[in-house]
C-alpha cells in the first residue's frame, strides 16, 4: 500500500456510505492521531485502539461512526485527501486553508504533531495538509 492515509479515509467513507456503525482500520501512529482529532471535534462517536497480537501484528483501530439519531445523516459529510504521495501540499501559517469558511476542519501534520487548522494557527506553525473533513 503506497498511501495508508488515503486507505484510512476511504475505509471511513465506504463505511459511512454503507451505513455501518463500526469500521476497523489497520493502526499507525499517524492514524491514531487523526482518529483522536475526529473524536475531539465530534465527527465520530468513539474509538478503540486494539494492540498487536499474533494474528494482527500491526494492531488496529475500531471507530464507531456518528449518525443523527432521527434522520440517520452521518456527521461526516465529506473526507477528502489533499496531500498525496505524488504531490505533497505544504503550507506556511499565513496560508493555512479554512474549510467551508471555518465550519469544517483541515488536518495538518506539523513539526509540533498532528493538529487541526485552527490549532496550527494558534501555535503559529505550518505543515503538510493531510485532509479536509466536513
Amino acid at each position: 500500500m503506497t498511501d495508508p492515509i488515503a486507505d484510512f479515509l476511504t475505509r471511513v467513507r465506504n463505511a459511512i456510505s454503507a451505513n455501518h456503525r463500526v469500521v476497523e482500520i489497520p493502526s499507525s501512529n499517524l492514524k491514531k492521531e487523526m482518529t483522536k482529532i475526529l473524536f475531539d471535534k465530534g465527527y465520530i462517536l468513539s474509538y478503540k485502539f486494539i494492540d498487536a497480537d499474533q494474528n494482527n501484528p500491526q494492531g488496529s483501530i475500531k471507530i464507531a461512526l456518528k449518525y443523527h439519531p432521527v434522520t440517520k445523516i452521518p456527521a461526516i459529510r465529506t473526507l477528502s485527501r489533499v496531500s498525496k504521495p505524488g504531490l505533497r501540499k505544504y503550507v506556511h501559517v499565513g496560508s493555512i486553508p479554512r474549510v467551508i469558511n471555518g465550519l469544517g476542519i483541515a488536518i495538518l501534520s506539523t513539526s509540533k504533531g498532528v493538529m487541526t487548522d485552527k490549532e496550527a494557527r494558534r501555535e503559529n506553525v505550518g505543515g503538510e495538509v493531510l485532509c479536509y473533513v466536513y
